[in-house]
């Protein structure tokens, strides 16, 4: 395969053959690379050169007991020796072997090291990934997924009725959620016991450069709209963009702003590095679980977003009958429910809060897992953008990242 010509500046075409060379993999495996991940991402923002969208891999399963599942660090119910008891349980019924690969710290930075191959319709090394809404709209545009066999997945119907018809995957034939969340501001409880309780708060002088910010543009950009008075699910115009970039590229010049990361930011917590940060709502459960109760989680006054993480059968996997099976044991509620249980974000599926009750009747009251009507109107989705939005405004952002 010919590789991308290299970029003509010389600091991101350096950053690129260093990624290129080491092949960087997963969520935590990132926790220092900021700018290589930046460089990554610009390049994903290319959506390639093919001109016709690739075949799908012929279907291996019934002789190929193995498929590998993709995915974000600290997003399966895991157990003090490091298994995965749902998914220990599903290879035992299934007897499908399944490699579980914590992959993705980032879209766009994921995205960059398959989309070749997702353009030729070859096999990436995952036989189900999950990805960001957005980045799931740019999969199926492209041509980069395969179709559900709906018979192979009966469990579709538990899926709860206002995810169903997303605007990138009418009717979700070729896409389900695995777990939905927010985006919001925590903060070390020691530290800063008063709290805060907007964006603002971060940019207050004692935190200087102890702040970080997520590498995911529609969550550190999304809660930016917001504390402007934008509502980011509507039309917002390119001026309303910018002048939030203004204030992230002004809290990134004046050093209040330590980093902006990936997953890896949660090392930066547990560390002191950063005190306060714009994060991922389960991540704080999680994190607290590991490494004690010092940190806290909120929706910011002015509003949080709010996403799911799908999966979806690259174009290329060979075992997609495998792959199927899996997502529909996760859609199962007692299996969703012990999943979420641990992760500590939505779920997906109908009847899952009635089991997690008999797990924990604590459960049901948990928002960061089944949030009531009062904490969903306080967030916001980020609407989908168009191609031509989606390369300005990442660009404007990555350029921004890669000055930090």
């Amino acid at each position: 395969m010919k590789a991308r010509p290299l970029p003509t500046d010389p600091m991101i075409r350096q950053l690129v053959q260093s990624a290129r060379a080491s092949q960087l993999t997963r969520r935590g495996l990132l926790a220092g690379a900021g700018a290589g991940a930046a460089a990554l991402a610009l390049a994903a923002c290319s959506t390639g050169g093919a001109s016709s969208k690739p075949t799908a891999a012929k279907d291996q399963s019934a002789s190929d007991k193995t498929m590998t599942w993709a995915n974000w660090q600290a997003y399966l119910d895991q157990d003090d020796k490091g298994n995965y008891p749902t998914l220990q349980a599903f290879e035992k019924q299934s007897g499908i072997t399944v490699k579980y690969d914590v992959a993705v710290d980032d879209n766009n930075t994921y995205y960059a090291k398959v989309k070749d191959q997702l353009a030729l319709g070859k096999d990436i090394g995952a036989d189900t990934v999950c990805l960001t809404d957005w980045m799931i709209a740019r999969w199926i545009r492209l041509g980069y997924v395969q179709s559900f066999d709906e018979s192979a997945i009966p469990n579709k119907k538990n899926l709860v009725s206002n995810l169903v018809d997303v605007d990138f995957d009418k009717g979700r034939k070729k896409s389900l959620p695995w777990q939905s969340g927010f985006a919001g501001i925590c903060w070390n409880k020691e530290k800063l016991p008063n709290g805060l309780k907007s964006i603002d708060d971060l940019w207050k002088p004692d935190l200087k450069g102890k702040v970080g910010v997520l590498s995911e543009m529609r969550d550190t950009m999304g809660l930016l709209l917001l504390q402007q008075g934008v509502d980011i699910s509507k039309d917002f115009s390119d001026a309303d963009y910018e002048k939030a970039i203004e204030t992230l590229t002004k809290q990134v010049n004046d050093g209040q702003i330590r980093n902006i990361k990936g997953n890896s930011y949660l090392n930066d917590l547990k560390s002191g590095d950063t005190l306060a940060a714009i994060c991922w709502s389960g991540d704080i459960t999680q994190l607290n679980a590991e490494a004690g109760d010092n940190w806290q989680f909120a929706i910011p006054e002015a509003g949080g977003t709010l996403w799911s993480d799908n999966f979806v059968i690259p174009i290329g996997s060979p075992r997609k009958a495998n792959a199927e099976k899996l997502i529909d044991y996760y859609y199962q509620p007692e299996v969703a429910a012990e999943v979420a249980a641990w992760v500590n974000y939505i779920t997906p599926v109908q009847g899952a809060k009635e089991a997690a009750i008999k797990i924990d009747p604590a459960l049901a009251d948990n928002q960061l897992i089944f949030p009531n009507d009062d904490t969903l109107s306080q967030v916001k989705i980020f609407r989908t953008l168009t191609s031509a939005e989606e390369q300005k405004y990442q660009a404007s952002f990555q350029k921004v990242i890669l000055g930090a």
